[in-house]
């Protein structure tokens, strides 16, 4: 299988995660299991969780650790911070809206290049009568 240059930056040695990011920036996600404190976060006891299962949130990042595990950077609304997650632990969540981001920016693109497309033309067209 051949792999374009921006998924082959992309693809994961570890054997646990997808060959390449099941989420994408911007998703909304779901945790599946506890984030505890491993020590890095100075405000809370060691061993304390920090969030907790279900809790929702956006995917702000996506980073490997160690060159190997991908990590995804995490915003957890309700708790008002952000932390890493390993792919096995989340879940994607639709929106209930069904409102697409990406459909209406590549929407609003073609319109944009249709729109200038169409100027183009009648600005050549304008200046080719003038010509004459």
């Amino acid at each position: 299988m051949e792999f374009t240059h921006a998924q082959a930056k992309q693809i994961s040695a570890s054997t646990k995660d997808e060959i390449l990011p099941v989420f994408h920036l911007g998703q909304r996600v779901r945790i599946t299991k506890p984030i505890r404190n491993d020590g890095s976060n100075p405000f809370h006891s060691p061993d304390a969780i920090l969030v907790q299962p279900g809790a929702e949130g956006y995917v702000t990042h996506i980073g490997d650790w160690l060159q190997v595990i991908r990590i995804y950077e995490v915003h957890f609304i309700e708790e008002g911070s952000t932390y890493g997650c390993r792919e096995a632990e989340l879940v994607a969540i639709d929106d209930v809206d069904g409102y697409d981001e990406v459909e209406e920016e590549l929407r609003w693109l073609k319109e944009h290049r249709e729109k200038k497309a169409a100027e183009k033309a009648a600005k050549q067209s304008q200046n080719k009568g003038s010509d004459d």
